[in-house]
């Protein structure tokens, strides 16, 4: 990560002020009504390349991805990613709120906190060693999606993000166009979900272009899924940004539907 703008405080804390007094609302709105049907669901992804959240970049090496799931409309969703020797590699606490939901449209927003690990090797009379160092971050989202079908639907994202630190990016922007295919019929029960994606991301003053694809291969009512990650450079001016990576991943989860009394 290269050294960016100076973080302009002002400017930064209103954005960030506003996106989590929304959701503040909504979740005083969501406890007005405490009869509804509440969602709680966890996974653990175990991977063979830990991929970022922006797909051009990666861990490098075996990753753990543990999420919760906890909420209704509103929602609580931590994700704690570790490489497999111990090592944390980041933290997000993601909350979010579906603020349109139909059975044709839908919009989520969301935002959150999170903290970046990375190792810094120093050199010291000639002995070196390793430091492991926090980067802050926050960010915040826009989802909109249209379903042409019940299991089809075409959408765009886009998430802002700024980090605190310096040697880390200051503002980052991420735009994609993206499908989603959620139940392709294959054999029996066994079923596969492709969501596909063209995006555009900026860091500070350098950009670029990538495709990226997500293949979910999955049985009905069973826990254990395998999915695989590919993502290729278009065109980019991004030094950190990698020509073409991918991974395969085990993933175990399972959800929990219940009633507040």
């Amino acid at each position: 990560m290269q050294t960016g703008e100076i973080y302009q405080p002002a400017r930064s804390g209103r954005i960030f002020f506003w996106a989590f007094v929304a959701l503040s609302h909504a979740a005083i709105a969501q406890q007005t009504d405490s009869t509804k049907v509440n969602h709680f669901g966890a996974g653990v992804t175990v991977t063979n390349n830990g991929i970022s959240l922006l797909p051009t970049f990666s861990l490098g090496k075996p990753a753990a991805i543990f999420d919760l799931a906890v909420g209704r409309r509103l929602t609580f969703e931590p994700q704690f990613r570790f490489a497999l020797e111990g090592k944390p590699w980041s933290f997000i606490f993601w909350t979010r709120y579906k603020l349109v939901k139909t059975d044709k449209f839908r919009i989520n927003v969301g935002a959150h906190p999170a903290v970046l690990f990375r190792t810094v090797v120093e050199d010291n009379n000639g002995v070196s060693s390793e430091t492991l160092t926090a980067q802050r971050y926050v960010a915040t989202e826009f989802a909109p999606s249209y379903y042409v079908r019940k299991n089809i639907s075409v959408g765009a994202y886009y998430l802002y993000s700024h980090g605190f630190d310096v040697g880390g990016v200051n503002n980052t922007n991420f735009i994609t166009v993206n499908a989603n295919f959620s139940h392709i019929g294959l054999v029996k029960k066994y079923y596969l979900k492709v969501y596909p994606q063209v995006y555009y991301l900026k860091m500070d003053d350098q950009d670029g272009f990538y495709i990226t694809s997500t293949f979910t291969l999955a049985r009905e009512k069973f826990p254990v899924s395998i999915q695989s990650i590919m993502n290729k450079t278009i065109e980019t001016n991004i030094t950190a940004s990698k020509d073409f990576i991918w991974n395969i991943s085990l993933i175990y989860s399972f959800s929990h539907e219940y009633v507040r009394k």
